[in-house]
């Protein structure tokens, strides 16, 4: 039985299969290594390019396992994911995706850390190819700390570990019950990261560099809409967190802080005290007036400055977008993360 499996959903992936297939072959881990692939209806040249890597693979020990389907349509990434793991015979899962470039000890480090936590999704730090793609998106998710991993999981950024890095146990795997098979537009690692939390799963992040995160327009992640993430973010927030709070504030008045607002079920909408914010124009007005409400009368919500509301806080501003400043007045309240306030950015 192979220590480790590649799991490595395809669809019309010529275009940098060499490159990832190549990053595979390479690999300094000395155990047992399986590639199991999926072919998700793939009309181009990669099942070609995979044969082409046969002799390599064989060469270096790694048992090649693949299926597929050759249906009209794509099943989306969930179902041919899920098809990889099902082939795969190792104890281990090492995610990849067929865009992306592993560094050649990336197996090493993370089987080291998912045998010292074995109730992890394990992840790595990563660069973006090309180089300065989606700056604020990397520098968040290879800066966090080890706890963050845990209290930043509601930002906009979706899981605090990015999917092409995870690797974890098929036992976990099985656990969570593998990738929502939706299709097209489901964000599934989201809902898988999410599950594996719910069901008292751990995160760990290996501090190094071990994966080439390619950036590019055919990238299946511009498929799920921003408004499909909101609604599953929401969701989570509210279960996991707003159900355990009395009372809160949102911090931004503006159009993000009352989007939550009326995102909300009417049972965590009288939860919001007050909305805080640092723009005079807003504060001046002294409240926000849920015109859509069907409630009579019209929920009012006070609008105050950050100095004058009451934690704890969802925060609706983005970070590092304020040279510094939001960060500063986060800071001088002296709160806890994770308990007097939580990232919803």
């Amino acid at each position: 039985m192979p220590t480790v499996s590649i799991i490595l959903p395809i669809y019309n992936a010529e275009k940098w299969l060499d490159e990832c297939i190549e990053s595979v072959v390479n690999q300094t881990f000395t155990d047992t290594i399986e590639l199991s692939i999926y072919y998700d209806s793939c009309t181009d040249r990669s099942e070609t390019i995979v044969k082409k890597w046969e002799d390599s693979l064989t060469k270096r020990g790694i048992v090649l396992v693949t299926s597929g389907h050759k249906d009209d349509q794509p099943r989306g990434v969930g179902y041919a994911k899920n098809k990889a793991v099902e082939l795969s015979t190792g104890k281990f899962l090492c995610f990849l995706d067929s865009d992306d470039v592993m560094n050649v000890d990336r197996i090493e480090e993370q089987y080291r850390a998912a045998l010292a936590h074995p109730n992890s999704i394990t992840g790595s730090k990563f660069h973006r190819c090309p180089d300065g793609s989606t700056e604020r998106f990397t520098k968040w998710a290879n800066t966090i700390s080890q706890e963050q991993l845990y209290t930043q999981v509601y930002t906009s950024h979706g899981p605090t570990l990015i999917m092409p890095t995870w690797f974890c146990s098929k036992e976990l795997f099985n656990k969570v019950g593998g990738f929502d098979e939706g299709g097209k537009g489901v964000p599934e690692d989201l809902l898988f990261f999410y599950k594996h939390l719910e069901l008292g799963g751990d995160l760990y992040r290996v501090d190094k560099d071990l994966l080439t995160y390619r950036y590019h327009p055919e990238a299946t992640t511009f498929t799920v809409k921003e408004e499909t993430i909101w609604k599953e973010r929401v969701k989570y927030l509210q279960s996991q967190v707003l159900s355990k709070w009395e009372t809160f504030t949102i911090w931004n008045a503006g159009k993000q802080g009352r989007k939550l607002y009326r995102s909300l079920t009417l049972e965590n909408q009288k939860k919001v005290v007050a909305f805080c914010d640092v723009d005079d124009k807003k504060i001046s007005k002294g409240v926000y007036i849920y015109e859509e409400s069907k409630e009579k009368p019209k929920p009012r919500i006070p609008v105050l400055h950050f100095m004058e509301a009451k934690s704890p806080f969802i925060i609706c501003v983005k970070m590092d977008m304020t040279n510094g400043d939001f960060e500063k007045n986060l800071e001088s309240l002296k709160l806890s993360e994770g308990k007097d306030y939580i990232h919803f950015n």
